[in-house]
């Protein structure tokens, strides 16, 4: 029985929940069913952080009706691929929602999550990178994560990230963001004895087909302890370096 259960049933017989408050809550636990979306309850019970709202695609109204669900229930609000227009709206809700611009993130913190104790490093090859790199930062600090970084040390100056080496051994894990040809993941996973998390992003030329080159590079990788999220994905990238770090 979960802590969340077990409170509410010690709620009940100490007055200070009502039986038809905790029967609606325990009715709601498993997800909510809006229609157009089925909004997960149970995440934080199964994976530790609650359901993360992907905005593009949605209406400002659809990302709100599912914001306030999983605020109600949780208290933690993360929105990713989403927009000002959106927070703005959402503002007139929950005045302390944070739009991230770099990121393209929303997100409302009511508490602070358990801090880990080990550090994760998000490495990038250029400048370019930074977009999907600071999405990975929100999600890890939301989290709970402590967060380093090191952007722009690509392999075109390889003795820009071979400075760096101190960096690299202190982190628990390592988040490494590149285009182009996507050899940097490689390169700093031959450096430590650490797990990386490669990102491949669609930043680059024609030769790169939108990140499917780097993608490749990055899951031929010839140094073993390499793992690899989909083209962009900052947010799968650190969702899983959270989980490792935990």
């Amino acid at each position: 029985m979960s802590e969340r259960i077990q409170g509410m049933l010690k709620g009940v017989k100490a007055g200070r929940i009502s039986l038809n408050r905790a029967l609606k809550l325990l009715k709601e636990l498993p997800y909510r069913d809006l229609g157009f979306a089925k909004v997960d309850h149970h995440r934080t019970l199964r994976r530790g952080f609650p359901e993360v709202i992907f905005g593009k695609g949605k209406t400002a109204e659809q990302i709100i009706s599912i914001a306030k669900k999983i605020v109600s229930h949780d208290g933690t609000l993360l929105i990713t691929r989403t927009d000002k227009k959106v927070c703005s709206k959402l503002k007139k809700i929950y005045p302390k929602a944070v739009f991230e611009e770099k990121a393209n993130i929303i997100y409302l913190r009511k508490k602070l999550a358990v801090p880990k104790k080990g550090i994760v490093l998000i490495v990038t090859a250029g400048t370019a990178d930074m977009p999907v790199a600071e999405e990975a930062r929100v999600t890890l600090e939301l989290m709970g994560n402590k967060v380093e970084a090191l952007y722009d040390v690509g392999v075109a100056g390889l003795h820009r990230v071979l400075d760096k080496k101190d960096s690299l051994e202190k982190a628990s894990v390592i988040i490494v963001i590149a285009g182009m040809d996507g050899a940097l993941a490689s390169v700093v996973s031959g450096l430590v004895s650490k797990p990386v998390i490669a990102v491949p992003t669609s930043v680059g030329y024609g030769a790169s087909f939108s990140g499917i080159a780097p993608l490749l590079t990055m899951m031929n990788s010839c140094s073993p302890g390499v793992a690899v999220v989909n083209i962009d994905n900052g947010f799968g990238a650190a969702y899983f370096a959270s989980m490792i770090n935990n």
